[in-house]
């Protein structure tokens, strides 16, 4: 009887024993994508709360009207203007070139002119003497009137020039802050292009996201609470002064604009705020309405699934929610228990989830 020797019984174990790593890895998973939709209940009072960004009154991207050279820039981050101080100034050179040719082509032109004139006089006199022919007058008028219009012509050109010229001074339109300086000096700039951000307005504004479920409750001069990430504890009075009458696009909400009552000297543009609002009552009780195909059914009774987002980007984890139901409506099916404002519902693959599942959700994809 033969043995097999050491060298072949080392090969089988470690075939073995890659095989068996081989059994161990897992395949990576696979993300089912949902579609979710953003709640928030209607009917019966309460004060519901939005997020959003803090916002000058006004903002003012300022540029040059003519192309050129950044030759200065009078302003920087941060600091206060006065209407008409200057902010920027090009190189001027080319266009103050621009001024002083069609300063000499103007006075070409009248030259003309005035030789045309005298002309015109001459054939005139001599017209009424017999001495020129009908044709000879009607030929010197041509000619009085083209060089008239030729220095009617040079005479706007000229001011289209010194336009240009004084077009290469950017001056503030009013007094404000600099938000942004978006150019360098000796940098090459087109007509148009941002030079520097300019806020202006005493009083800041807030711009949240409307759900179109309660955007027909909102009217302009409604009066708001506003707080700030940055001032916890406190809050300010602020008025609606703008209700979106169109969809953002985004989760079909209607932007809302609210400014503050008073000047705020310690709040700036660009911070994360909440806005709360008051919502009246409607005659019927606190409802969420949700698309019929969210709801779900088994024997534990009637659910939706929400998505709850963790920590990586677009991922988020299924949660199910038993929900007392009520009527359906022509906007959607009455949900009066088991739902919170702002849960996220899906509304796509629900009979393929489950309770801890990993989802993948994109932003947008809502209805």
């Amino acid at each position: 009887m033969t043995f097999p020797g050491k060298t072949t019984i080392a090969f089988v174990i470690l075939t073995l024993a890659w095989l068996g790593c081989e059994k161990e890895k897992k395949a990576p998973e696979v993300l089912r994508p949902v579609r979710f939709e953003t709640v928030y209940a209607t009917g019966g009072d309460r004060a519901r709360t939005f997020a959003g960004m803090s916002q000058a009154g006004q903002e003012s991207r300022l540029s040059f009207k003519v192309a050129g050279t950044i030759k200065r820039i009078a302003v920087s981050l941060g600091d206060a203007v006065q209407p008409r101080s200057l902010i920027a100034e090009l190189d001027p050179s080319d266009y103050r070139l621009q001024v002083q040719q069609a300063e000499a082509s103007l006075d070409a032109a009248r030259a003309q002119e005035r030789n045309a004139e005298a002309a015109y006089e001459r054939v005139r006199q001599l017209y009424e003497t017999n001495s020129a022919s009908r044709n000879d007058l009607d030929a010197a008028r041509a000619g009085q009137e083209s060089a008239s219009a030729q220095v009617k012509a040079l005479s706007k050109q000229l001011e289209l020039a010194g336009a240009r010229l004084s077009y290469t001074r950017l001056a503030a339109p009013t007094s404000g802050a600099i938000a942004a300086v978006n150019v360098e000096v000796n940098e090459n700039v087109s007509a148009g292009q941002t030079i520097v951000q300019l806020t202006s307005g005493e009083r800041l504004e807030v711009e949240v996201a409307i759900p179109s479920t309660l955007i027909s409750q909102l009217r302009e001069g409604q009066a708001a609470t506003v707080s700030f990430d940055g001032h916890p504890g406190v809050t300010f009075a602020g008025t609606i002064t703008e209700v979106g009458v169109a969809a953002s696009g985004f989760a079909n909400t209607f932007p809302v604009t609210v400014r503050l009552s008073d000047n705020q000297p310690d709040l700036r543009p660009d911070m994360a705020a909440e806005v709360t609002l008051q919502f009246g009552s409607d005659g019927r009780p606190a409802r969420f309405l949700v698309p019929p195909f969210a709801v779900g059914e088994d024997r534990l009774g009637r659910f939706i699934y929400t998505v709850q987002p963790g920590e990586q980007e677009g991922v988020g984890e299924v949660h199910r929610q038993a929900v007392t139901i009520g009527d359906l409506t022509e906007n959607g099916l009455e949900v009066f228990e088991g739902l919170t404002d702002g849960a996220r519902i899906i509304t796509a693959g629900v009979s393929q989830l489950s309770e801890g599942m990993q989802v993948k959700f994109t932003a947008g994809e809502e209805n």
